[in-house]
């Protein structure tokens, strides 16, 4: 199939900009980037109510905004991990995925914006992540939401960070977790998945820029480690249901879909999703491409049904 003419569009505008070499990028000019890129969505819903706070972390407090639905109901939480490579994104750049994952569903949403490498490098993302759902899951009725209906999610990076935090939990018998949202998660950072070299050029997300997110990211460490690699973990099984959602023309597709795999293959309830013509961070771009709201549906169908 070939890139959908929305996602076609996004590719041409990104083309038309000034280019410059990877090997010049800085990280603070990368971030300046994905600022740029999530503007282009659509009208975001301001029915979610937010509030900004810090949190303890491993390396000092962590941000977080919580969005919250109307209700007098105590909700299902459902703790979001922004992608951007490691290196970039925060809690603005999905703010609009994660109102309509909050009022869709609906469910209190505890976005995080973990530590970003190379300024600190792994495992500190895992590590913020990690305490940031331990926190949820004690301080949910505090923030009106069940601790015992608590979902991960995370887009790119985001996913990454979502399925390794799912092990950890699953590894040190809690807090429990009842469902994970995996969007183009990478899964595994060898790179050697053939979507790799098919998608590597010409779809937005390079292979030239994985390396770079890495380079920063591993900081020497091995690529194979379970926590940067969740493909390569031998035992999968007791891990939360998933649902992963994949694009078409996206270095990370077959990652994405072989950790489905592998997950159903260990008798874990998971379904994968391939999105055709579509690009990497196509789910950030609702009301511009018409395929991000047909996710946006299945994730908040998913989560509806996961977490009751």
């Amino acid at each position: 199939m070939a890139v959908d003419p929305q996602a076609q569009a996004i590719l041409d505008a990104m083309a038309a900009l000034p280019q410059r070499a990877m090997s010049e990028e800085t990280p603070e000019q990368f971030r300046e980037v994905l600022i740029g890129l999530a503007s282009i969505k659509g009208p975001v819903t301001n029915a979610a109510r937010t509030e900004d706070r810090e949190i303890p972390g491993p390396g000092g407090e962590i941000p977080i905004r919580i969005y919250r639905p109307e209700s007098r109901e105590l909700l299902p939480v459902i703790v979001y991990f922004h992608g951007g490579g490691f290196v970039g994104g925060n809690i603005e750049t999905l703010d609009g995925v994660c109102r309509g994952l909050s009022v869709g569903v609906p469910a209190v949403v505890v976005s995080v914006d973990y530590r970003l490498a190379p300024e600190a490098p792994f495992p500190a993302a895992v590590d913020d992540c990690e305490a940031a759902v331990r926190w949820v899951s004690d301080h949910a009725e505090a923030i009106g939401a069940v601790g015992s209906r608590l979902a991960v999610a995370g887009d790119s990076a985001g996913g990454n960070l979502g399925a390794v935090v799912a092990r950890r939990a699953r590894d040190a018998g809690g807090p429990p977790i009842s469902f994970q949202l995996l969007i183009y998660p990478c899964t595994d950072m060898t790179c050697s998945k053939p979507s790799h070299s098919e998608n590597g050029e010409g779809y937005l997300l390079t292979a030239e820029r994985m390396r770079w997110f890495y380079g920063h990211y591993l900081a020497g460490c091995d690529p194979r480690h379970p926590d940067l690699s969740p493909l390569l973990v031998g035992d999968l099984s007791g891990l939360p249901p998933a649902l992963v959602i994949t694009a078409e023309f996206d270095p990370l597709r077959d990652e994405g879909e072989a950790y489905a795999a592998r997950l159903s293959e260990a008798g874990v309830a998971a379904a994968s999703t391939r999105y055709d013509g579509m690009i990497h961070a196509f789910f950030g771009m609702s009301g511009t491409i018409d395929a991000a709201d047909r996710a946006m549906a299945e994730a908040v169908l998913a989560l509806r049904e996961a977490l009751g």
